[in-house]
């Protein structure tokens, strides 16, 4: 089944169990990885797409992860600064990925948050607003969803 709309993206994200909802969650966010340049940001969504991950590492890149979200935000300025802005909406996204559950609604958050990021890309670019990375997650979640298939 082709993902197509908003409540199949999030019928999906809610039918996976918690680990492959976390990995899938971690690949929403990896989609507009390009919008930030910090470290702490990418680490956090390798660490939340392996398998082997332990409590104790999410609690250290949650709280990396949220100091990232804070210097972004500090960053931002008063002057809206699209582009810092679009870094601050793929931290905050990467937060839900680290956290010790992520649900179908951090799932959710974490998916609109990022399609928060690339509208400020493009906003920055003075291109307006699509709903272009709406439908770029459902591609990418529905080959996750295929990809896991042919894996079981």
């Amino acid at each position: 089944m082709a993902i197509s709309n908003d409540l199949e993206l999030k019928s999906a994200l809610g039918a996976l169990g918690p680990r492959e909802r976390r990995q899938a969650t971690a690949l929403l966010v990896r989609q507009v990885l390009d919008l930030t340049d910090d470290a702490r940001v990418k680490a956090s969504l390798d660490l939340a797409e392996r398998d082997s991950a332990r409590d104790a590492e999410f609690t250290a890149a949650a709280s990396a992860v949220n100091s990232a979200r804070v210097a972004s935000y500090t960053q931002c300025g008063h002057d809206t600064n699209w582009a810092c802005q679009a870094g601050h909406f793929v931290a905050r996204a990467a937060q839900e990925c680290v956290k010790p559950e992520v649900d179908a609604d951090g799932a959710w958050q974490a998916a609109m948050q990022a399609r928060m990021a690339r509208i400020c890309q493009h906003i920055a670019a003075g291109e307006g607003t699509s709903n272009r990375e709406a439908e770029a997650q459902y591609r990418a979640l529905d080959a996750y969803l295929q990809s896991r298939e042919i894996a079981s």
